[in-house]
C-alpha cells in the first residue's frame, strides 16, 4: 500500500455523508454493544490495564465509539486510559452527527462529541474526554493509504466489513496484513456485515483467527452477520519500528519551564506519570515564552507539503489546547488571557484573490479551518484597512504565552522545580538520573533526580547535554526577535490578529496603573548568537521597524519615524531554529548502532530508553509545543501517536543521522 497521504481536494470532494441507508439508531446501537464491544470481550479485557486502545476501520456515525466510552464510564474496574483510534475518509458533518443522536439514551456522550467535533481536514485529530482519560483520535483519509502511516498497537480492531469490501479485491491480504501490524499480542477483531469469505481468508493469511459467531452474540440467526477473529499468529511480525522498552514509566523530569517544557509536563501527565518539572531561573516562562501575548493559527501552501500539514495539525490541536485554558474554570485560576475570534494573514502574493481563490477551489478546505477573504472583506473584519486580500483562520487566535506556561504547570502530577539547572545526566540501569548544579539561593530539592522518562526541553541547552552523552552537535541557529507594544495609533481599532509582513493584535497599554487600548506589534528577526545566559537588547532600531510595518500592515498614515520610543514597551528574546527549519521532537537515537544497522530511515533507529529531546519551535512555539508535546508523551508511553510517521520523521531527532548516512553511502565506490 502506498503511504502516500491523501490530497485535501481528494478528502473533502466529499465530506458529507454518502446518503446511503444508515441503520436505525437503535440496531446501530444494539450493533455496537453486541458485536464490537461483547465481541471484543469488553469491558473483561480492559479491566486492571493501563491503557487499552481500539482501532476502528470506519467511524460513519461514531456508534460504535460512543458505546465503548459508555461502557468504559459504567465500569468500575475500567482501564486507567481508553485509546479510541477511527479512521474515516467521509466523516460527517457536526450537524448531521447531532441529529444521528438526537433522543438516544448516549446524547449525553454524544453532545459532548458534537461540542469537541473539529475542522474536518485530512489530519489526525487527537479530542480529549473525562479529563484526558477517554481520547478519540480521528483519522481523516481512505483506509488503505492512512493505516500504515499510523503508529499504534490494537488491543481491539472495529472492523466494517463494507467499508473493507470497498478495499480492491487483490488488496484485501495487504490490508488485513497492514491490520496485524498494528495488532497488539492476542488482539481480537469484530466485524458486521458482509464478511465475506476473501476478506476471511485475507485476515487468516494475516494471522488472525477467524469464526462466525452471530448466534453466540445473541441475534436471531440470519438478522446480523457477524465475525469475531484473534490474533494468533504463527510466525514474528516485522512491524518496520525500532524495538522499544514496554515497562510502562511512571515518573518523568522535564528540562526547560517555557513553552515546550510545560506542554510536555501536562501530555505526560495526562498520560499518567509524576512530572519534575526543572527551571534554571527563579520564574518559568523567562525566555521566549516570556513575551505578553503570541499568535497561533495554520498554513496554506499548493502542495499541502509536510510543512503545511503539520503546522495545520498542530494548530488545530493548539485551538483545542488553548480554548481550555481560555475558558473560566479552566482551573482554581483566572482564564489565561487570549482570544479566539480568529485571525487574518495577509496574502502579499502578485496573483492576489484570484490565486488564492483558486487553490481554495483545487484542495477544498472546510470554511472553519480556512476561508479566502477579499481586501474589503478583510478589512471590514478587521476594523482597519488592510491593503491586500487575505486568509482568514477561524481558530486561529492569540494567547499570553506565560500565563499559559503556569496554567500547564499546575495540571495535575505536575510539580515545578525552580532554581534548578541541570550540569549533567547519566545513563542508569534502569531510567535516567539528573545532576543539578550548586545553587546558591533557596532550591527545594535533592540535588539528584531519578527518573523514567527525561524530556530535554531547554533548548540551546539540550544539545550540550545530548552532547555530553556523546552525541553529535545538532545543527542550531539563533535568532533574536523583539516586540513592540504601543497605545492605540489614531484610527486603529482592531478587532483580530491580522499578520502577513510582522503582525499585529489588541492588547491594552499600561501607563503606569491605568490601563489603554493598545497595540502588540513584532516580531523582528536578526542572525546572532547569545554570548551569555540572558535576552538581547532592546533596541529603538528594532521598534522603528515594527512600528513602520505596523502602519503598513494596517493602513495608518503615521511613520514610525516620527514617534517618541521613550513611552513605548518592548521586549527581546532568542529564538532557536534548526537548519531545515522544522522543530526537533522525539526519542534520541542511540549513540552507536549495531553492526549491519539500517541507516536509510530515521524510524528504523534504536533510541535511548525514556531520552527525548523538544526544541527548536522557532518563532511558531505557540501554534507547535501542544501537538509536538502530545507525541513526545505517547512516544515515552506506548501510546498511539498523534501524527502520521512522515510527519513524526520531518520532525525526528534522527534526521540528520541519516542525511549524514546517505551522504557517506554516496561516496562509496560502486
Amino acid at each position: 500500500m502506498k503511504t502516500t497521504p491523501i490530497t485535501p481536494a481528494a478528502f473533502n470532494a466529499d465530506a458529507s455523508p454518502t446518503g446511503d441507508p444508515q441503520p436505525t439508531q437503535a440496531l446501530a446501537l444494539l450493533q455496537a454493544r453486541r458485536v464490537f464491544v461483547q465481541g471484543n470481550g469488553l469491558p473483561a479485557r480492559w479491566q486492571g490495564r493501563t491503557r487499552f486502545v481500539v482501532l476502528e476501520t470506519h467511524f460513519d456515525l461514531a456508534h460504535r465509539f460512543l458505546a465503548t466510552w459508555d461502557a468504559w464510564r459504567q465500569d468500575p474496574k475500567r482501564c486507567a486510559r481508553l485509546c479510541f483510534v477511527s479512521i474515516d475518509a467521509h466523516p460527517p458533518r457536526a450537524p448531521h452527527l447531532a441529529q444521528a443522536h438526537q433522543g438516544s439514551p448516549l446524547w449525553p456522550l454524544a453532545e459532548q462529541l458534537v461540542r469537541a467535533w473539529p475542522p474536518l481536514t485530512p489530519n489526525l485529530h487527537s479530542l480529549f474526554f473525562e479529563a484526558g482519560q477517554v481520547q478519540l483520535v480521528l483519522a481523516l483519509g481512505e483506509l488503505g493509504p492512512l493505516l500504515p502511516a499510523l503508529h499504534l498497537q490494537a488491543d481491539a480492531f472495529f472492523m466494517d466489513a463494507g467499508a473493507a469490501q470497498e478495499v480492491p479485491g487483490h488488496d484485501l491480504v495487504r490490508l488485513a496484513k497492514a491490520l496485524g501490524r498494528k495488532a497488539a499480542p492476542g488482539a481480537t477483531l469484530a466485524t458486521v456485515g458482509d464478511a465475506s469469505p476473501a476478506m476471511a481468508g485475507a485476515l487468516r493469511s494475516a494471522g488472525f483467527e477467524t469464526g462466525d459467531h452471530a448466534q453466540e452474540l445473541g441475534y436471531p440467526h440470519g438478522l446480523l452477520d457477524a465475525m469475531l477473529a484473534r490474533y494468533a499468529p504463527r510466525f514474528v511480525v516485522r512491524t518496520g519500528q525500532p524495538p522499544h522498552d514496554h515497562a510502562a514509566p511512571r515518573s518523568a523530569v522535564v528540562v526547560g519551564a517555557g513553552l515546550a517544557g510545560a506542554a510536555a509536563a501536562r501530555a505526560l501527565a495526562q498520560q499518567g506519570l509524576h512530572v519534575t518539572v526543572l527551571e534554571a531561573q527563579d520564574e518559568p516562562a523567562t525566555r521566549a515564552s516570556g513575551n505578553a501575548a503570541g499568535l497561533f493559527h495554520g498554513t496554506v501552501n499548493g502542495d499541502d507539503g509536510a510543512y503545511a500539514r503539520l503546522f495545520r495539525a498542530a494548530a488545530l490541536a493548539a485551538a483545542r489546547e488553548y480554548a481550555t485554558a481560555m475558558q473560566p474554570g479552566a482551573d482554581a485560576c483566572a482564564p489565561v488571557a487570549g482570544h479566539m475570534r480568529g485571525l487574518l494573514r495577509l496574502d502579499l502574493r502578485p496573483g492576489g484573490l484570484t490565486d488564492m481563490q483558486a487553490l481554495l477551489s483545487r484542495q477544498r478546505w472546510p470554511q472553519d479551518y480556512v476561508q479566502a477573504l477579499s481586501a474589503q472583506q478583510a478589512s471590514e473584519m478587521a476594523g482597519v484597512p488592510l491593503s491586500a486580500p487575505a486568509w482568514y483562520y477561524p481558530a486561529g487566535g492569540w494567547i499570553s504565552p506565560p500565563q499559559w506556561v503556569r496554567f500547564a504547570l499546575r495540571t495535575p502530577g505536575v510539580q515545578l522545580q525552580l532554581r534548578s539547572r541541570v550540569q549533567a545526566i547519566h545513563r542508569m540501569a534502569t531510567g535516567w538520573q539528573l545532576e543539578l548544579a550548586p545553587h546558591t539561593g533557596e532550591r527545594v530539592g535533592p540535588p539528584y533526580l531519578q527518573a523514567d522518562v527525561v524530556v530535554l526541553a531547554h533548548t540551546q541547552a539540550a544539545d550540550t547535554l545530548l552532547q555530553s552523552l556523546g552525541h553529535t552537535a545538532l545543527p542550531l541557529s539563533h535568532t533574536s526577535g523583539q516586540i513592540t507594544h504601543v497605545q492605540h495609533p489614531a484610527g486603529a481599532t482592531l478587532h483580530v490578529p491580522v499578520a502577513g509582513d510582522g503582525y499585529a493584535l489588541a492588547l491594552p497599554f499600561f501607563d503606569g496603573a491605568v490601563a489603554r487600548p493598545g497595540l502588540l506589534c513584532g516580531a523582528t528577526r536578526n542572525n546572532g548568537q547569545p554570548i551569555a545566559d540572558g535576552l538581547p537588547s532592546v533596541t529603538a532600531q528594532d521598534h522603528q521597524t515594527n512600528l513602520a510595518r505596523l502602519h503598513r500592515l494596517l493602513g495608518l498614515d503615521a511613520t514610525a519615524e516620527t514617534m517618541d520610543f521613550s513611552g513605548v514597551h518592548g521586549r527581546a528574546a532568542w529564538r532557536l531554529n534548526s537548519s531545515d527549519r522544522m522543530p526537533i521532537a522525539g526519542a534520541v537515537p542511540c549513540v552507536k548502532m549495531s553492526r549491519g544497522q539500517r541507516m536509510d530511515q530515521a524510524r528504523l533507529l534504536p533510541r535511548e530508553p525514556g531520552l527525548f529531546v523538544l526544541t527548536a519551535l522557532g518563532a511558531r512555539g505557540l501554534t507547535l509545543a501542544p501537538l509536538l508535546a502530545q507525541l513526545v508523551a505517547a512516544q515515552a508511553c506506548q501510546a498511539p501517536w498523534p501524527l502520521e510517521q512522515d510527519l513524526v520523521d520531518a520532525v525526528d531527532p534522527a534526521r540528520w543521522r541519516v542525511r549524514a548516512a546517505r551522504r557517506t553511502d554516496s561516496k562509496d565506490p560502486l
